[in-house]
């Protein structure tokens, strides 16, 4: 099994920043990729950006410019760093994790319990 632990979200003003961090712990073999996802009220969850390891990057159309993901490999660490943050923004964030328990398991999907992220002033 897999667990991932979020931080980072909170309170925030138009304007300002967040960073997010998820780390990984557990049975890891390989991770796949890493990612946030978040769902705002009332809406489906929605891919914010993914990060395949070796593979490109993709943003929403909606953070592009904004938003910056990263990772440390050695911690097995993603993080999001959000910036000229607005109140569409207002949302939970999920952190998600592609990755293989042992050499001959298939890629499975996990994901963090999320942080609340809230833009208002």
């Amino acid at each position: 099994q897999v667990q991932l632990v979020e931080s980072g979200g909170g309170l925030v003003q138009p304007g300002g920043s967040l960073r997010l961090s998820c780390a990984a712990s557990g049975t890891i073999f390989s991770i796949v990729a890493m990612g946030w996802y978040r769902q705002a009220p009332g809406k489906q969850r929605e891919l914010v950006a993914t990060m395949p390891i070796g593979g490109r990057i993709n943003y929403a159309d909606s953070v592009k410019g904004r938003f910056t993901i990263s990772r440390d490999n050695a911690k097995n660490t993603v993080y999001l760093q959000m910036n000229s943050l607005i109140s569409e923004d207002t949302a939970v964030y999920y952190c998600n994790v592609r990755a293989k328990a042992t050499m001959f398991s298939y890629a499975m999907d996990y994901w963090g319990k999320g942080t609340p992220v809230t833009v208002s002033s």
